[in-house]
């Protein structure tokens, strides 16, 4: 086997949607020759947008605010009942601001390392995976909670508060579903547990509160995204290059390939014809299986370019996070840590992962049908 080779598959195993989503457009390609119509599937709004918000929350993560949040909600938590619940909770409602992936990649060690730290390790299969759950079900509710949102609110047009209405009751009922699973089964002391300490820099988190707000006004459509992108990559060639090497190009990549490889289906009659055809009155059920096999991200690139049904497939595509484990990608972080912590405890936590997932998704889509009785 080639050296080459060996890179290959080794960049395929590591970046696999990333890998996928590049195959299917290559794919595409040979259907559809390049031509200048491929600078059309961009939106590039979207990767500006994306891009902007991944290197503001990076930063923010650096400083370890979000630590600093979760370790004064845990001094609070004298009982194991209460700590599941504060650590449950703390990425349910950060995940809305710093994106479900953050709020995993910053959470989950933070809570194997606050349990190991308490003696009571056995808790964290059903904690990891209800934080996991969180993560997905608090992102729902806004733009910026998680990339397909970011997507579908500028394609859709829905507006903030329009998208905030929509999601607000499946997030309600999720974090009330979450609080009860947090605080089942019996309840005794813990120790309080070490925290890691928080070391920040004014000017970093002045600098960060900044770039938080040029996000925002690019979101509301005040500023263009793409300039204030490149304001951002400005700034970060001169002040940290670092942290410019931390954005995740990866996910950015997955984007522009998926938005080659569904504008060249969209070119193709027959299958625009057919799919439109299997969507029609389906969407929400449609991205809801897509997303079981493809992930709900690529399934919301691949569906928007085929109906006009945005509140369906923002509904769809969020819901679609729940159940198999790549529905969300951000589920494949907290398993990573997982798998590494307590290799011994891999079986279970998928058993509990794919239950307790298969069982909100169940409540959420019966949700989902009353609330559509409720408006005929």
């Amino acid at each position: 086997m080639s050296n080459a080779f060996r890179r290959v598959l080794g960049f395929a195993k590591r970046e696999a949607v990333l890998a996928l989503s590049l195959g299917l457009a290559l794919l595409s390609a040979l259907l559809v020759p390049p031509d200048p119509q491929y600078l059309g599937y961009i939106d590039f709004d979207t990767l500006a947008l994306l891009f902007s918000l991944m290197a503001v929350v990076r930063a923010l993560q650096q400083q370890g605010v979000f630590l600093l949040l979760g370790g004064r909600l845990l001094g609070s938590a004298g009982s194991t009942r209460s700590l599941t619940l504060a650590l449950v909770m703390l990425p349910f409602f950060l995940s809305m601001v710093i994106t479900n992936d953050v709020a995993l990649i910053t959470f989950v060690p933070f809570t194997l390392g606050v349990l190991r730290s308490a003696g009571r390790e056995e808790l964290a299969v059903r904690v990891v995976v209800l934080q996991t759950l969180g993560a997905n079900l608090g992102s729902m509710l806004t733009p910026m909670g998680n990339p397909q949102n970011l997507y579908l609110f500028g394609l859709s047009g829905i507006g903030f508060w329009g998208l905030v209405g929509l999601m607000s009751p499946y997030v309600l009922a999720s974090g009330a579903a979450l609080a009860l699973l947090s605080c089942l089964g019996p309840s005794s002391p813990v120790p309080s547990p070490e925290l890691p300490a928080a070391v920040w820099s004014g000017k970093r988190l002045a600098l960060c509160g900044c770039g938080l707000a040029l996000c925002l006004l690019a979101l509301f459509g005040v500023l263009p995204p793409v300039g204030v992108a490149a304001a951002v990559v400005a700034f970060l060639l001169l002040a940290d290059r670092q942290l410019l090497r931390e954005v995740d190009y990866p996910l950015l990549g997955t984007f522009a390939a998926l938005f080659v490889f569904t504008g060249n289906l969209s070119r193709l009659e027959s299958f625009r014809t057919l799919l439109e055809k299997v969507l029609e009155g389906h969407v929400e059920l449609a991205a809801v299986l897509a997303s079981q096999v493809i992930s709900n991200v690529p399934a919301a690139l691949l569906l928007s370019g085929f109906t006009s049904s945005w509140r369906e497939l923002i509904v769809g595509c969020n819901l679609g996070g729940l159940g198999t484990l790549i529905a969300s990608m951000a589920s494949l972080i907290s398993f990573r840590f997982m798998a590494a912590a307590h290799p011994g405890r891999t079986r279970a936590y998928l058993l509990q992962f794919t239950l307790l997932n298969l069982l909100l998704l169940g409540l959420l889509l019966g949700l989902g049908a009353l609330l559509g009785q409720a408006a005929l």
